[in-house]
């Protein structure tokens, strides 16, 4: 299969590569022009597939293009150009345009004229400062076009939520080559905001929308305010649709603020998910997603699972305020019944779970951001195991208390599949076993990625991986298997299978570790637009002390496929160990969505 699809990527790039016929352009540019231009006099120029039939249809065309080639020179400030259209010989002549660019023109004595009253020094100085003209400037459009709405946006940005740029007087001086731009302006007054009004009606709570807001009644109207408020309405994930804008002048109140007016659109009260899957290792698995939407009518999820497999069983429920006392900050609550069966150990027990997420920064769509994470856990569990030394069935019925401490940053540019940044986390997980013994200890765990494009489209990625992990006061086999570290298959040590890198009892059951190392090293590389190939070295250790061995590292190595769906790739990877483990299998394939880290 790997083979198969390594060939259709193959097949896919060569077709990418085979080159296009170009079409001719629409008439022939003449003269001679910085290179910039000629490439942007070309472009408007453009391409035609048509056949020039006569002399009349020549010409028309060759005005058409000088007509285009004026309005390019004219927006990159040349303004005394000689242009002039003409055609070739015969009876089915070329169009061609002669061109004679000139010197070009620079922005001379830019100003703000007041249309109005004018704002107060603050607002002024800003919008003064946002047009960022610099001396021998060229009188480009776009730039002028560009400072216009700067200094709009500035004077927006301190309240004047009413201001409007008035037809801009621009006077082209061919005397000393200057373009001299007139910006007029109308500030109106500053606008103060009121509270939130919901005008849909649906089962959002006013109340909750309102505490969003990052404001207070009376503040001064800031566009930034507004978009945040936005933003956090769509972070909440139960919204198809949110527009927020100020309220227009005929809802201002008697104290002369505005509110600002809020349209929600909810997405469906419930979602019924049902999914199976199959591997190797886990066997055949199903599992059913309930999920009831806005509940509590605060943006709220109640989510309920019920998933059988050999490996994971388990039926929970799970609860999700966002924004919980406080905007960027989410509280989860959840509960289940679970029966773990693996190598190592079997595990049946009920759980419950709270904690609180909080997200610095301001509120983005995208995944860049710091979360801090506190919570805690209560599992009442029994687990069957192997002594270490004697190789007998060893069953505990434990009662374990944990708390959580969480950090991540994410620098990276895309969740499932970065090609630029890094991410960190760190775990601190205080833990209290009771049962037959009583055995305090912390687990420790932290992991780093890193993503360099090589090149500068980022068709070639080299992506780098390190995890680490260890458990402080706690011994083999003092803490149960079910807590301990165990590493290999596809989201870590890719040639291994599911618990099988780290020390082995007599009877090569896995045994589990105190301590744990995992690194990979990938490069990928896109082929075309939605196929891309990869290659990795995978390593990794668990070792019976608070420090990996690592005269016991294990070694994979493999090549992989991606065909990117558009908002992420479908992975397949073929992976081999390179050192020798006890009943290892001679290759690995893993399929999932997103890559690999």
């Amino acid at each position: 299969m790997a083979y198969a699809v390594a060939a259709s990527a193959a097949l896919c790039a060569y077709a990418h590569a085979m080159p296009a016929r170009a079409a001719p352009p629409r008439a022939q540019i003449e003269g001679e022009l910085p290179e910039d231009l000629r490439t942007a006099v070309t472009r408007a120029v453009g391409e035609t597939d048509r056949p020039i039939e006569n002399r009349f249809e020549a010409r028309r065309r060759a005005r058409d293009a000088a007509e285009d080639v004026i309005a390019v020179l004219r927006s990159e400030g040349y303004y005394a150009y000689v242009v002039e259209p003409d055609v070739g010989e015969g009876d089915a002549p070329r169009p061609l345009v002669r061109v004679q660019p000139g010197p070009r023109f620079v922005i001379a004595q830019p100003r703000i004229a007041w249309v109005g009253p004018q704002p107060d020094a603050a607002a002024t100085s800003a919008a003064e400062a946002a047009l960022e003209f610099h001396p021998a400037q060229p009188g480009r459009a776009a730039d002028v076009v560009g400072a216009e709405g700067r200094a709009v946006a500035a004077i927006q940005k301190r309240g004047y939520a009413d201001v409007r740029a008035e037809p801009r007087e621009v006077i082209v001086d061919h005397a000393d080559r200057t373009v001299r731009p007139t910006f007029r302006i109308a500030a109106g007054d500053v606008v103060r905001l009121n509270g939130v009004r919901l005008v849909t009606d649906g089962r959002t709570d006013p109340r909750w929308v309102s505490r969003l807001a990052p404001w207070r009644a009376g503040d001064a109207y800031d566009p930034e305010d507004v978009g945040e408020l936005e933003r956090r309405l769509l972070d909440a994930g139960v919204f198809e649709s949110v527009t927020v804008a100020l309220a227009p002048r005929a809802m201002i109140d008697e104290q002369g603020r505005r509110p600002v007016v809020v349209s929600l659109a909810e997405r469906k009260r419930r979602t019924l998910e049902v999914g199976a899957s199959y591997s190797t290792e886990e066997g055949l698995g199903a599992e059913v997603r309930w999920t009831r939407y806005n509940w509590l009518g605060r943006a709220d999820t109640l989510g309920v699972l019920a998933r059988a497999s050999s490996v994971d069983s388990r039926l929970g429920a799970t609860l999700t305020l966002p924004h919980w006392r406080h905007p960027q900050q989410t509280f989860t609550a959840g509960s289940a019944a679970y029966r773990v069966r693996t190598d190592a150990y079997d595990e049946t027990g009920v759980g419950v779970r709270a904690d609180v997420t909080r997200r610095f920064g301001r509120t983005s769509f995208l995944t860049q951001g710091s979360y801090v994470t506190v919570g805690a856990s209560l599992d009442l569990s029994r687990t069957d195991e192997l002594r270490v030394r004697e190789l007998t069935p060893l069953g505990r019925d434990l009662l374990t208390a944990t708390l959580l401490a969480a950090f991540a940053l994410d620098r990276s540019d895309d969740p499932l599949d970065p090609r630029r940044g890094w991410r960190v986390n760190t775990r601190a997980e205080p833990t209290l076993i009771a049962g037959d013994d009583t055995l305090p200890f912390l687990r420790l765990v932290g992991d780093g990625t890193i993503y360099r494009p090589l090149d500068q489209d980022a068709r070639t990625v080299l992506a780098g991986r390190l995890r680490v992990g260890s458990l402080v006061n706690g011994s083999i086999p003092d803490v149960p298997a079910s807590r301990r570290f165990y590493a290999g298959g596809g989201g870590s040590v890719r040639g291994f299978g599911y618990q099988a890198v780290g020390p082995r009892l007599a009877d090569n059951t896995p045994q589990g570790g105190a301590s744990l190392l995992e690194t990979s090293v990938e490069v990928r590389r896109q082929i075309t637009r939605t196929w891309e190939l990869a290659a990795f070295v995978d390593a990794g250790a668990v070792g019976t002390d608070q420090i990996p061995d690592f005269s016991d590292l294990a070694v994979g190595v493999g090549v992989g496929v991606r065909y990117h769906l558009g908002f992420g790739p479908i992975r397949v990877d073929v992976a081999v160990p390179v050192t020798d483990r006890r009943g290892d299998s001679p290759f690995q394939i893993y399929v999932s969505l997103g890559q690999s880290f």
